[in-house]
């Protein structure tokens, strides 16, 4: 990271970003052409630092297929604040927060585990405890992208 003031590399702190964040940006590639799509999303963090996040989606489309064939992807979080309006303008900005990473996409096919998916994006996403049927479960296509390699960053006001 080039910006190394603004890296965030304590594990709560981490969290903490993730957790104010609500739209994920999943990068894949179809063959050598990139593909992204903005997702809804909901986490949880091992004990191992491992970073576990939770999407919903159709069973089909061309988002499905390409993860079918090429399972590694990108990722961005972000959280954007207030405009920082400067003089001169170049100097213009705005405080942020991100957290960026490398994984691997694993689909989950057990109903149970697809209804604990479902609650942890729901409760990520609402605040809300909510427990899904399977039959609920079966109607979508439940996946994790599994990272190991994240970082964060941050430009906070003084």
């Amino acid at each position: 990271m080039r910006r190394k003031d603004r890296e965030v590399t304590d594990i709560k702190e981490l969290e903490t970003m993730i957790q104010e964040c609500k739209v994920c940006h999943l990068a894949m590639t179809d063959g050598l052409v990139p593909y992204v799509v903005p997702l809804n999303f909901g986490y949880v963090l091992l004990a191992d630092s491992t970073l576990e996040l939770y999407f919903h989606s159709a069973k089909e489309g061309k988002k499905m297929e390409i993860l079918k064939q090429n399972n590694k992807v990108c990722f961005k979080l972000s959280c954007e604040g207030e405009l920082i309006v400067a003089e001169p303008a170049c100097n213009s900005g705005c405080y942020f927060s991100s957290v960026i990473g490398f994984g691997e996409v694993v689909f989950l096919e057990a109903t149970e585990e697809k209804c604990e998916a479902l609650s942890v994006l729901f409760k990520h996403q609402t605040g809300k405890d909510v427990n899904f049927e399977a039959a609920q479960a079966e109607h979508v296509c439940i996946y994790k992208v599994v990272s190991r390699d994240f970082t964060g960053k941050r430009k906070a006001k003084a």
